[in-house]
């Protein structure tokens, strides 16, 4: 039984030294490691490319280093592009991406939030929010006035954060969503 001073609610109490390096460590009282949402570095790009390997282009014939080689591009950029990666203590758990061009766009638009994929392990955490929110952020600050995105499932996600559907479209035989959104800081 942990003793509570009359008046203070459990939030307020301190926690022991032993407490908070259980909390860092994230494996004991059944408590979750907030992720660090953070640019991505050269040290997280091979698991990312892995994790968008398995979930974006399998059996497309896209190679590992192909990916790899495509996101060194992005963070070694201009700046205005980025790729954000979700960390879970030194793990990369998810990826978004702000790129100027889609892979394969249908639309002549710029710029996309794209490749948005949190490693199912971690799913339903609010990672792929946040991701999403430190994405949004940083078109802002560069000044993007309107952000694109597609989506072939996930259209009630970015509804809920503010998302509007502009067109329901097809790519390779396949309905997709085109979403946009002003960007916020």
């Amino acid at each position: 039984m942990i003793y509570k001073p009359p008046g203070a609610s459990p939030a307020v109490l301190p926690l022991s030294v032993r407490a908070k390096r259980s909390l860092r460590a994230g494996h004991r009282f059944g408590i979750q490691m907030q992720p660090k949402i953070a640019p991505m570095g050269e040290h997280d790009v091979a698991a990312v490319a892995q994790l968008r390997l398995a979930t974006f282009f399998e059996g497309t014939g896209r190679t590992l280093g192909e990916d790899a080689a495509g996101l060194r591009g992005l963070i070694a950029g201009d700046g205005f592009e980025a790729a954000f990666v979700a960390r879970i203590g030194d793990t990369p758990v998810g990826t978004c991406l702000l790129v100027r061009h889609e892979l394969e766009p249908a639309h002549d638009l710029t710029p996309w939030l794209a490749g948005l994929v949190v490693d199912a392990r971690y799913r339903r955490r609010g990672i792929a929010t946040a991701l999403v929110k430190a994405t949004e952020a940083h078109a802002a600050s560069r000044g993007v006035e309107m952000l694109h995105l597609y989506t072939w499932d996930a259209r009630d996600f970015y509804a809920a954060l503010g998302w509007d559907t502009v067109e329901i479209c097809g790519s390779d035989g396949e309905k997709m969503a085109l979403m946009s959104r002003r960007p916020r800081l």
